[in-house]
């Protein structure tokens, strides 16, 4: 059932696999009400004539982020969106406007209906229905802003298995394409070569289309290069935390720890953004429960447990 893992104690205890299949029955029951209730709300709540720069104006608004991916003049793509922390800036690359083509073809509600659909479902891809709810709690400010953190993790977690995944992470966000040092610092060469190549033909394909954008987006990438976040955004330069990303990654690479790449490939974003904190849920797909269990125990370890009730 989704991602649950059989631990051996589920098959000596009948009674307890059912009271653990029920509890993750319900879970997956409430998830997807809540899954529901957020994918309303948020095309509810999407008008774009709401001046999403300044939320504290009572009034509230969502897939303020997604803006960034609609609306675009394929003619001049980057005419008015050249700003990256303006809301509509579209700082990304030529290609994955093309990739979203089709969904600019519809009306604004209907490409928000879709776009948040899409990244509900990459939380399900990531977290399974045993941790689903688990997963819209981590992700509800992804999911509301529309951006494309959740769609970074799964590409990350696939990218294991289908390295060629890796050209999302590079032709969007870019710098958190350090994590395929994993590649290179395990000499998985044909894995590596597979992202580069993947990304290579995609880009040559997409100049093709497109030559004076692609020299727009060289251009966008000079003019915010060194520029911060807003106060949306953990107030850490990538300069202090893309090297603690690498550093991550590269022990995580001689001791086959898979999770230490969707957490190094955070650190290393432009802008650590709260809501790109979803990238975690990327986490439970590369860790067995065992692991996580250990971790568990290790933060509780480390803060202390509460003081036990007096009888």
């Amino acid at each position: 059932m989704g991602r649950i893992r059989d631990n051996g104690d589920v098959t000596a205890s009948p009674s307890l696999a059912a009271r653990i299949a029920a509890r993750v029955e319900l879970r997956l029951v409430i998830g997807i009400a809540v899954a529901i209730a957020m994918w309303v709300l948020v095309i509810a709540w999407s008008d774009p004539s709401v001046n999403a720069s300044q939320p504290w104006n009572g009034q509230p608004v969502t897939a303020q982020d997604a803006r960034s991916y609609y609306g675009f003049d394929y003619a001049d793509l980057y005419a008015g969106r050249t700003d990256w922390n303006a809301i509509g800036a579209y700082p990304y690359s030529p290609a994955f406007a093309q990739l979203l083509y089709p969904l600019n073809l519809l009306p604004w509600p209907a490409f928000v209906a879709v776009w948040t659909a899409i990244l509900i479902a990459a939380v399900w891809l990531l977290t399974g229905p045993e941790y689903f709810l688990l997963g819209l709690a981590v992700g509800a400010m992804e999911i509301a802003g529309g951006n494309v953190s959740l769609l970074l993790a799964l590409a990350i977690v696939k990218g294991f298995r289908h390295p060629w995944a890796w050209a999302f992470v590079l032709l969007t966000k870019i710098t958190p394409g350090v994590g395929l040092l994993w590649f290179a610092l395990r000499r998985e060469w044909r894995s590596l070569a597979i992202a580069l190549g993947a990304t290579a033909a995609i880009a040559a394909a997409s100049c093709l289309l497109m030559p004076q954008a692609w020299r727009d987006w060289v251009d966008l990438l000079r003019g915010n290069t060194g520029k911060g976040g807003t106060w949306a955004a953990i107030p850490i330069p990538l300069l202090v935390r893309a090297p603690i990303g690498v550093a991550l990654i590269a022990w995580g690479a001689l001791r086959n720890q898979r999770w230490t790449v969707p957490v190094g490939a955070m650190l290393a974003l432009p802008a650590l953004w709260y809501g790109s904190l979803s990238i975690l849920l990327a986490v439970l797909p590369l860790t067995t429960r065992e692991e996580r269990a250990r971790a568990w125990a290790l933060v509780r370890s480390a803060v202390g447990r509460a003081p036990e009730p007096r009888s």
